[in-house]
């Protein structure tokens, strides 16, 4: 990837509607190449999709605590049934796959520490968790 993907990238998430050739354009290249390097991207797994949201699936700004939680899973919990079961939690944005001493990094957002508390035990009940490590953001940029 160079710095005319990176421009595409950027102009493609400010509004993944633009054409090749309005792309090509403010990148300085023809339609097809614009194109080319489009697919490529896309192939390569940069770009995963386009979406429509519309006003109610939008993303609203996140309240509360914004949490980190590592996770190491039960020797008897396969990384797809976890993976399957977290994808449920409305509070789990995002779950990765780790190397080192946690199997999985969560982010969460959760009201309070009650909430988080809920949150915790809920894992390692129903998602066989193991162990569990968190830290709370203190603030985002």
């Amino acid at each position: 990837m160079d710095v005319i993907d990176e421009k595409i990238l950027g102009l493609l998430k400010e509004n993944a509607r633009r054409s090749f050739s309005e792309l090509g354009r403010l990148v300085g290249l023809s339609t097809n190449a614009t194109a080319v390097r489009v697919r490529r991207l896309e192939s390569d797994g940069i770009i995963l999709g386009y979406t429509v949201l519309t006003g109610q699936d939008a993303p609203r700004p996140r309240a509360g605590l914004e949490v980190f939680i590592d996770v190491r899973l039960d020797a008897d919990t396969d990384y797809e049934t976890f993976a399957a079961k977290v994808g449920a939690i409305e509070q789990i944005v995002d779950a990765v796959h780790m190397t080192g001493p946690y199997d999985y990094l969560l982010r969460a957002y959760t009201r309070d520490t009650a909430a988080l508390d809920r949150l915790l035990r809920r894992l390692k009940k129903e998602c066989g968790a193991a162990q569990t490590q968190t830290r709370v953001a203190l603030r985002s940029r």
